[in-house]
């Protein structure tokens, strides 16, 4: 399985970056693009359309043509695992790695719809998506969370047999008083109810991130929104044994 070598310069999606969606004016009001499949249009110093678009055809073809029994879905958090930490607990699982740095829900969205379901049949898939919904779109958390909603109920109609392990959305911004950790946790306190415990699985690896002072170090995440390496080991340990108790 593919995971895609990506340089943390072109994973950074600074929580500053010009709005991707705007609402158009009163009188015809255009739907957040969290919920609408859209196709990445935005050219950024820190990636390319072209460069989405080759991404997003490496996926299509893994999808057409690869076995994967663990599917990631999501954004530059997911995308951006450490490789060796990538070689020895998910690797071995048979795990495509199909998320890209940028992308919100409706970006996600569109994939999932232009090929990136193919002819996999995953047992179980990761997802993580939304805070670029909070960061770049500046969605409210009812608007994110309701893409959050969107990309599971794809999933399920896409593969109605595989089990979703739902991660909530990773705080961001170093001290707990940010907007943007109160968004944060209003979002995941709402995608929380998407969990039913027999093939939706909801599990919040955020608060293993932060420091007793709910405050987040450099060196979890260096930018306060991407993990380091120790970020990555810290949500692998976590993670790595109810992925392999759903593979069961």
């Amino acid at each position: 399985m593919k995971l895609h070598q990506k340089n943390l310069a072109q994973l950074c999606v600074g929580i500053g970056l010009t709005l991707l969606c705007q609402l158009s004016g009163a009188l015809s009001p255009t739907p957040p693009s969290g919920i609408t499949p859209t196709k990445r249009t935005v050219e950024y110093d820190w990636m390319s359309v072209s460069a989405w678009d080759k991404m997003h055809a490496e996926d299509v073809v893994v999808a057409q043509y690869d076995q994967v029994d663990v599917l990631f879905v999501g954004d530059s958090i997911t995308a951006g695992w450490d490789w060796s930490i990538w070689e020895k607990n998910f690797k071995p699982l048979k795990a495509a790695n199909f998320a890209i740095g940028g992308d919100h829900t409706g970006n996600l969205l569109w994939r999932l719809q232009h090929g990136a379901i193919g002819n996999i049949q995953p047992k179980l898939i990761v997802a993580l998506i939304g805070v670029n919904n909070v960061g770049a779109l500046q969605e409210t958390p009812e608007q994110a969370a309701a893409g959050v909603t969107k990309v599971v109920q794809q999933l399920q109609l896409a593969w109605p047999n595989s089990k979703i392990l739902l991660n909530a959305v990773f705080p961001f911004d170093q001290a707990p008083s940010s907007d943007n950790r109160r968004k944060v946790k209003k979002l995941n306190q709402i995608i929380s109810k998407l969990g039913d415990n027999k093939m939706i699985f909801f599990k919040d690896y955020g608060p293993l991130l932060l420091q007793k002072d709910g405050n987040i170090s450099p060196d979890i995440m260096a930018d306060y929104l991407h993990p380091t390496p120790k970020g990555y080991q810290v949500w692998a340990n976590a993670m790595t044994p109810d992925i392999n108790a759903l593979l069961q």
